[in-house]
């Protein structure tokens, strides 16, 4: 018995449904996954300021660089080397060259140049606004970006970290950090007790006692946030004083916070705020005649600035609390004595310095902001902030079991990679920081955090800056 003209016409509807749901899947999961490199869309034109969104990318992959070298050596204490200078304790290595070490331990530079970055571009719109005199467009401003700020910074913080123990438990993975809970729900109360402790950012805990177990590198957030606070206040408190008083308050702040107390983030995101307020009286012709003096040869100036920069990147910084180590490195002796005393980690002091020198000289110098607005640095720089999310993570799974293969052991917290020990041994020849059983597993391990980066800048960064924008709209109601 054949079914009868009704019946084809349903079986027709079902499988248009069907192959509709089909594609409206293939048009939004394939475009997720598909990694960047096989996207043949033509490049966009860059904004004026695109060589900070690569020096932004280029400072994450040197923090992830940094954390692979220390943790694939865990064992041989590898960071004793590489935190300290050339020549310290009668080592001398490669990696620890002045200008060459920032390759290696840049991560730490990188962190600083992100607050920078950070106050020069939330900045950027406030202070146009004050240039102008148009005082109710930088309330508005200033009121809608503080508003979304908290979300911009934690949506994707919270998502990344989510899904980080969500796989242990769905797919029975054993990472070295931190200590898994017995059941899925006990995970999801400690990470929300861990959370709402990092939530909660004027908190007076000393750095490490309230980092976030779920992934530690998340302790710039909160940072991230109280640098935004204090930013988004100083821009409304001096939005009517004249163009040397405004100047000299940014100065007067920065020496605050370096050598009257100890908020060295404070500093660093005001003198992101003070980069860019010159820079726009520079663009209109406006800055103060004081500079004038140095316009003849401010290209010169600017390069021995970033040189310098580059060298002050490298402060030993194994034991940031204990001045002798600085002091008996060779060519730190007479910078150890410029340090602002009230300052209990040094290493931040320095890092001020050389990531503020950094940021002002890219502009006067045509060869690195060419290098930082090519293709690779603005992919870094799109990816960026996921980049920094998810490369801890990956570490702690992926890149742990790939390191055990090729022969890195661990002598602590190991007991998960004892299947994986020495499958593939690899030699450990060359200098220290470039062996080729280092390298060899980045074949994998870099592509593969890039590409999760990718994912987690589709499902968690970019969503993150429309939900906080709808939010905002939300809040504001009917004109």
């Amino acid at each position: 018995m054949s079914p009868g003209p009704g019946h084809e016409s349903i079986f027709q509807d079902d499988n248009q449904a069907t192959r509709s749901r089909l594609s409206r899947f293939k048009d939004s999961f394939i475009p997720l996954i598909t990694p960047a490199i096989l996207n043949k869309s033509p490049r966009k034109q860059l904004h004026p300021t695109a060589y900070l969104d690569g020096l932004r990318g280029f400072a994450a992959f040197l923090v992830y660089w940094q954390h692979h070298q220390v943790w694939a050596r865990v064992a041989i204490s590898a960071g004793h080397i590489f935190e300290n200078g050339f020549g310290y304790d009668g080592q001398y290595y490669f990696a620890c060259i002045p200008f060459i070490r920032i390759l290696f331990t840049g991560g730490h530079v990188a962190v600083t140049t992100f607050f920078v970055i950070s106050g020069y571009v939330l900045s950027m719109k406030p202070l146009k606004c004050i240039h102008a005199k148009e005082y109710t467009k930088l309330e508005d401003s200033v009121a809608s970006a503080l508003f979304r700020r908290w979300l911009r910074l934690y949506i994707p913080a919270i998502g990344t970290t989510f899904a980080y123990f969500t796989i242990w438990h769905v797919f029975g993975i054993w990472t070295a950090y931190p200590k898994h809970q017995d059941t899925y729900l006990g995970e999801v109360y400690n990470w929300y007790l861990q959370f709402k402790k990092m939530s909660w950012v004027f908190q007076n805990e000393k750095p490490g006692e309230s980092w976030f177990e779920y992934n530690f590198h998340l302790w710039s957030i909160p940072t991230e946030f109280r640098g935004s606070v204090v930013i988004y206040s100083l821009q409304i408190a001096i939005s009517r004083c004249t163009r040397n008083a405004r100047l000299a308050v940014q100065v007067a702040l920065m020496f605050y916070f370096l050598f009257i107390v100890d908020g060295w983030f404070c500093a660093m995101f005001i003198g992101g705020m003070f980069i860019c307020d010159l820079e726009l009286l520079a663009q209109n012709n406006n800055l103060p005649s004081f500079f004038s003096i140095f316009q003849k040869h401010k290209t010169r100036i600017f390069q021995f600035l970033f040189i310098f920069a580059i060298y002050l990147s490298g402060v030993p910084s194994y034991n940031p609390f204990d001045m002798r180590i600085i002091q008996s490195t060779p060519g730190w002796y007479y910078l150890s004595l410029l340090r602002a005393r009230v300052m209990n980690d040094y290493k931040w002091f320095y890092l001020f310095w050389s990531s503020m020198f950094i940021v002002s000289s890219i502009p006067h110098l045509p060869w690195f902001r060419k290098f930082l607005e090519s293709r690779f640095c603005q992919y870094l720089g799109r990816i960026s902030f996921a980049l920094y999310l998810v490369h801890g993570p990956i570490l702690w799974t992926l890149a742990d079991r790939m390191y055990a293969v090729v022969g890195w052991l661990r002598e602590d917290r190991n007991e998960g990679l004892k299947p994986y020990e020495n499958l593939f041994p690899v030699s450990k020849k060359g200098p220290l920081g470039l062996e080729l059983a280092f390298l060899v597993p980045h074949l994998v391990i870099l592509p593969f955090t890039f590409w999760v980066a990718e994912i987690a800048t589709k499902v968690f960064d970019e969503p993150s800056v429309k939900i906080s924008h709808w939010a905002y709209r939300k809040g504001l109601g009917k004109a």
